[in-house]
């Protein structure tokens, strides 16, 4: 077994550092994935305060977007409005990262995510769409889709979960769906992150060696990077039969992830008209006291261990 990598003292504290002494706290294997997977050598260490720079200035950005996101929510609310945003991509691709930060701010009320399983035997007899449907906005509500009704011009063309029938019905039946979803009055967003061969590879490396990250890898997604190029043509071929004028495709580069982030973030807001809704100022009532009010102590036994 190969030995952790070297620690430097000439090296600068900064973000590439960090990395790789966190991955040299955790296990020799962990930090040699860092250091190879990720292309970290000594020479990259000159730029680790650059590296800080950039980070802080992304986490400002985002909050800036954040705040937009914030608005266009209580506009939607406002105007009661039905929104759906489709995540699409390769494993790894970072689709559930944007959505992570576009929620993190909003009232999971407004805005919620659906990220449906696999079908189970009573779904799989079903009309093919009709599980999704069950999970579509009412009026003033938002729902982001990790993943979505696109699984069978997908995963399930690649994997062989669907008969060719089945998909060639697909692509008939999906532009007249989304459609009638937009006839019905709702807007229909549809972002398909697109990632590089190498990137891929270093993302599921980063997976394989990070016990935090473990989790994120199943069977599917280790066969899916073997099939990379039949992914590749179904899609193309995903892409170029279903992108009609009420529904457009949107690509999204997410080699790097936090400007992918960004700028998919940004572009979302682009896509309604929205204004700051003004809200009634706030006013905290006096809390009133009562004569004789007394706090009873909590029991002990009751009380969680302040470890920390």
């Amino acid at each position: 077994a190969r030995q952790a990598p070297p620690a430097s003292t000439e090296v600068p504290l900064g973000f590439a550092t960090r990395v790789v002494a966190l991955a040299r706290e955790r296990s020799p294997a962990a930090a040699w994935a860092v250091w190879e997977s990720l292309a970290i050598r000594p020479m990259a260490f000159a730029f680790a305060d650059r590296l800080n720079n950039v980070e802080t200035s992304a986490i400002r950005e985002l909050f800036k977007l954040q705040a937009e996101l914030v608005k266009l929510q209580d506009w939607v609310v406002a105007k009661q409005l039905k929104v759906v945003v489709l995540f699409e991509g390769r494993d790894a691709a970072g689709k559930g990262g944007v959505i992570k930060r576009i929620t993190q701010r909003l009232n999971p009320r407004v805005c919620r995510v659906a990220a449906l399983p696999a079908p189970n035997d009573r779904e799989r007899s079903q009309w093919y769409f009709q599980r999704y449907t069950a999970h579509l906005p009412a009026a003033g509500e938002m729902v982001l889709f990790d993943r979505s009704w696109y699984n069978r011009a997908g995963v399930e063309k690649v994997m062989g979960f669907c008969s060719e029938a089945e998909y060639e019905e697909f692509f008939r039946s999906v532009p007249e769906f989304e459609k009638m979803l937009v006839r019905s009055g709702i807007q229909i967003i549809k972002y398909w992150f697109s990632i590089s061969d190498d990137e891929q590879h270093a993302r599921f490396l980063a997976r394989i060696h990070d016990p935090l990250k473990q989790w994120k890898l199943s069977p599917m997604d280790l066969e899916s990077r073997r099939r990379w190029e039949d992914y590749t043509r179904a899609k193309e071929a995903m892409l170029a039969r279903t992108n009609i004028p009420e529904a457009r495709w949107w690509i999204v580069r997410a080699d790097d992830k936090k400007r992918a982030r960004l700028n998919c973030i940004h572009h979302l807001l682009q896509q309604m008209p929205y204004k700051e809704i003004p809200r009634p100022e706030v006013v905290l009532p006096n809390r009133e006291r009562s004569k004789g009010y007394r706090r009873n102590p909590i029991p002990p036994e009751l009380i969680v261990p302040e470890i920390y």
